[in-house]
């Protein structure tokens, strides 16, 4: 039995159209919530660095989220192929305020890390479920819309949540910038309690995943395997020094542990661009890798090598991120829907231009407004990249695999963010000195990571088939 929202439903109205619009705000409330969080913990997190003893150790306040993220993906493909998307969406939202409250109540970095943990694995499960849910509740045509949409629900949090998350760090505390996203998680939840019989309709019309138990049970195992080893990578690296050294071997090992076990969770051919759905995933890994590795660490630079307070470096990510919203908006018109595998290399030529041209403002020491606009341009990059390959993804799977699909999308992206935050913040660790002579370190990072935007511009061209 085929899916029939997936090809024949009317697409009167467009995705705001009487049929989708309670669904769609759905789905762009829990967006936004977690978009709000991810850039309002970028700004913030200098602040929680300092007070919690942690400056070395910046990086792995992120990476630990995006590790248990990791797991929670893999279980979320497994879950929604074998029941649908609502259990993993409901759960995930539900882990995701536990651990945002962990985190605004940590007296010590070690919970706050727990509280990070916890949120990533919610993250995991609610993110898979939501691509699948669009796979098989919107129809075909009006899937790129429904990307775009939710890729300009992160707009609006880019752009006051850096601001908002400064002002209420320098006025109350960094802990209510991880309160207040928990009431807003709540409503989410109301609202696809409200619709789960439109969520549970479109799942009952799905044929069944063509992965058997043994399969999924083999996915689960090499989820947990991969979180395991990223996070002993990340442990290693988090205050990496050059020199041989028990944390060094933990490094490498773990490293080894997560390219083991990801080609057996990835389509075959992902590492070596194997031409279509393989050259989509690894695509999808280059992204995140490079943008991460390098955003993740620009508030960092601008308050203590640049002087800049919370509040402005918060700013200068918000005027930053406005460039993801032109690139989603892009992808999302008509003409394009034949040529998604040219925008996704488009996408990658912008992100390497715009981390050039981080390099060149942290390097030159101009004034540091200007890295907005070069920002601006690698997240148009973003926007175009991320977007096209989410429909790609789709395009390219049956409905009843949509599942995996998605799972194997969002554990690229994760993948790629995990390794890009890891190596940068293992480059920072090793180079670090002290505020106001880090210049070095950052420079030597992001050049790194806007050689690996240029592989997306390969990748891009070989996904057509």
């Amino acid at each position: 039995m085929s899916a029939p929202n997936s090809t024949t439903s009317p697409t009167r109205g467009g995705v705001f159209g009487p049929e989708y619009a309670a669904l769609t705000l759905a789905l762009l409330s829990l967006i936004s919530v977690i978009a709000f969080e991810g850039m309002a913990v970028s700004t913030a997190m200098p602040e929680v660095a300092l007070e919690l003893d942690a400056v070395r150790s910046y990086g792995l306040a992120f990476s630990v989220m995006l590790t248990t993220q990791l797991l929670g993906i893999v279980l979320a493909g497994v879950w929604c192929d074998r029941s649908g998307s609502l259990p993993s969406l409901l759960t995930g939202q539900g882990l995701f305020a536990v651990g945002c409250a962990i985190c605004g109540a940590s007296t010590d970095f070690a919970p706050f890390l727990v509280g990070r943990a916890v949120a990533g694995l919610g993250a995991g499960l609610t993110f898979v479920a939501a691509f699948v849910l669009i796979g098989r509740t919107y129809p075909e045509a009006l899937r790129p819309k429904v990307f775009s949409v939710i890729s300009a629900a992160w707009v609006l949090p880019s752009l006051i949540g850096p601001v908002i998350a400064g002002w209420v760090t320098s006025t109350w505390s960094w802990r209510w910038v991880f309160w207040m996203v928990i009431a807003p998680v709540a409503v989410a939840l109301v609202v696809l309690l409200i619709r789960r019989s439109q969520i549970r309709a479109a799942d009952s019309t799905v044929d069944a995943s063509s992965r058997d138990h043994g399969t999924h049970v083999r996915a689960a195992w090499l989820g947990l395997g991969i979180a395991v080893s990223a996070g002993v990578m990340q442990w290693g690296t988090h205050e990496l020094e050059l020199t041989w050294s028990a944390q060094t071997v933990a490094a490498l090992v773990g490293l080894v542990g997560v390219f083991l076990c990801a080609p057996r969770l990835l389509p075959p051919g992902t590492f070596t661009m194997r031409r279509g759905l393989s050259s989509v995933m690894i695509s999808r890994f280059f992204l995140p890798c490079a943008f991460f590795g390098t955003i993740t660490y620009i508030p960092l630079m601008l308050t203590g090598e640049r002087g800049l307070s919370l509040a402005q470096a918060g700013s200068v990510l918000a005027i930053g991120s406005i460039g993801w919203s032109l690139g989603s908006w892009i992808q999302g018109r008509d003409r394009f829907s034949g040529v998604r595998d040219r925008l996704v290399s488009l996408g990658g030529g912008a992100l390497a231009v715009g981390l050039a041209g981080v390099v060149l403002v942290t390097w030159a020491g101009w004034w540091p407004w200007f890295i907005a606009a070069p920002l601006a341009v690698a997240g148009m990059g973003m926007g175009m990249g991320t977007a096209s390959l989410s429909v790609l993804a789709l395009s390219l799977t049956a409905p009843s695999d949509h599942g995996s699909a998605s799972s194997n999308l969002q554990l690229s992206d994760v993948l790629g963010s995990v390794i890009g935050i890891a190596a940068t913040g293992a480059v920072f660790a090793a180079l670090h000195t002290r505020a106001g002579e880090d210049v070095p370190a950052f420079v030597a990072m992001w050049l790194g990571t806007s050689v690996v935007a240029t592989l997306v511009i390969v990748a891009g061209r070989r996904i057509r088939t």
